[in-house]
């Protein structure tokens, strides 16, 4: 039991910090902490506590092992006391549509690019008051990001499964982030997309391609009916670690119609290098009729909670709870899906 709060609390430290936006490695220090932790068997963990060798352990620093040790005592450590104490809304506006969110169309485990399982990515999201989470990992070219093959996406929807019948009532809906390939085609076997929940398309290469090409490109994903959302449709890094990155060039109002006509959501990218479209655009998509989805595109638990950035700016730009498709139950959400396949 003892260790079980201590494990907690760690965790809630990388919680916060994730949130704040902090630095990966200070995160990574606690959640490498919870995890040596949960692996410890508990005569271990005893034994070494009443030693003080527990930064012998790989993982364990001096300071997490003070948070170990407070935490093992029956009290909450100072460490997350502190972080407690400073947690404040991450902006203002747009507290009404989160209110009305009912779950997040765009997130990432360590079968990718994220940094946690899939079922802390869950629970996490259940603790923030979702009903669902779609897991969208990347697809196969995206090599960098450790894609899913055929084979590793299949084997993650056995998994997936599995979540679902522990984690009920609330649901982990299946998806992927799959490429736009430079023809317009998608980075994944069309029928295995067809098994998937929700479908989030995105261009992650040849993003300074010219208009002339990239419009079409673009439209041509959208126009497949697999494809249920637009991510992060420019491309743009306005600040961050991986420094900034210009927004890619295409007819805007010609790729929103297409939204429009198809039934494809505009995605409204909560993570704050991102805010993508930019303010300009998400008013033209708005002005166009389309619907959209304000999701976090998390990579971590505690980004999770990054919603109220898309929240807000959609707010500032006319979005209304109606036109925001996850504010629907997981299963209306699933009937809009099929409804275009």
């Amino acid at each position: 039991m003892t260790a079980t709060r201590a494990i907690d609390q760690l965790r809630r430290i990388a919680f916060l910090l994730e949130r704040g936006r902090a630095e990966t490695h200070r995160v990574r220090a606690f959640r490498g902490a919870a995890k040596t932790l949960e692996d410890l068997p508990a005569a271990e963990f005893d034994r070494r506590i009443e030693d003080g060798t527990l930064t012998d352990l790989p993982g364990i620093g001096p300071v997490s092992a003070k948070v170990i040790g407070e935490a093992f005592a029956g009290a909450t450590a100072g460490y997350l006391g502190r972080l407690e104490d400073e947690v404040a809304p991450l902006v203002e506006g747009g507290e009404a549509l989160r209110q009305a969110l009912r779950g997040d169309l765009h997130t990432h485990s360590d079968w990718s690019d994220g940094g946690s399982p899939i079922e802390e990515m869950a629970v996490t999201a259940r603790d923030l008051g979702h009903d669902y989470i779609v897991l969208t990992d990347h697809s196969p070219r995206l090599k960098v990001a450790n894609g899913l093959s055929i084979d590793r996406l299949r084997r993650q929807l056995d998994v997936v499964r599995d979540l679902n019948t522990k984690l009920a009532p609330f649901r982990i809906l299946t998806g992927i982030e799959v490429d736009i390939l430079e023809d317009g085609a998608l980075d994944q076997d069309p029928d295995l997309l067809a098994e998937l929940d929700v479908v989030v398309a995105s261009v992650h290469s040849k993003l300074r391609m010219p208009a002339a090409d990239m419009t079409p490109r673009m439209v041509a994903a959208i126009a497949n009916p697999a494809v249920d959302v637009l991510g992060h449709c420019t491309g743009r890094l306005v600040t961050g670690g991986r420094g900034t990155r210009p927004e890619s060039t295409f007819d805007a109002e010609v790729v929103f119609e297409a939204c429009r006509r198809f039934g494809v959501a505009v995605e409204i990218n909560a993570r704050p290098e991102r805010l993508d479209p930019p303010r300009r655009l998400l008013r033209l998509a708005v002005e166009g009729g389309c619907v959209f989805s304000i999701d976090t595109d998390a990579h971590a638990p505690g980004q999770l909670d990054w919603q109220p950035y898309g929240c807000t700016r959609a707010e500032e730009c006319g979005v209304t709870a109606d036109r925001v498709v996850n504010t629907l139950s997981a299963e209306e959400l699933l009937a809009w899906t099929r409804s275009k396949a």
